[in-house]
């Protein structure tokens, strides 16, 4: 069952992917280089996070979809969370997919009935 904070959370998600994917490219650009990942791993990445964030935002009319959506972009951020630590990147800059990865699994566990 949605509660209203489910819905903030995935909209937080969503917008927040769309903010720094399509608006702060060049960061993102520069981090890819600094974590040597290549530009078709950066595409792959940054179109799944798009994709993702799309179905987040339609689960909140169609909550069968939020589920997978979810966990996989709690992956995401994850991994994002192992390039930081693998280039021994500031807290400052793991803060926003260390936040980002648990609204993904707050979100995952309402989708479960794990909490309500």
């Amino acid at each position: 069952m949605m509660t209203d904070f489910t819905v903030i959370a995935q909209l937080i998600v969503a917008v927040s992917i769309v903010i720094v994917w399509v608006f702060r490219f060049d960061n993102i650009v520069k981090e890819f280089k600094q974590y040597g990942l290549n530009d078709l791993t950066r595409t792959m990445v940054g179109s799944a996070k798009i994709a993702l964030a799309t179905l987040l935002v339609a689960g909140i009319w169609y909550p069968a979809l939020v589920l997978i959506p979810a966990l996989l972009m709690a992956f995401l951020m994850l991994s994002a969370q192992y390039f930081h630590f693998k280039v021994n990147n500031p807290w400052q800059k793991r803060v926003p997919s260390l936040f980002l990865l648990l609204l993904c699994l707050f979100i995952a566990a309402v989708s479960l009935n794990l909490i309500s």
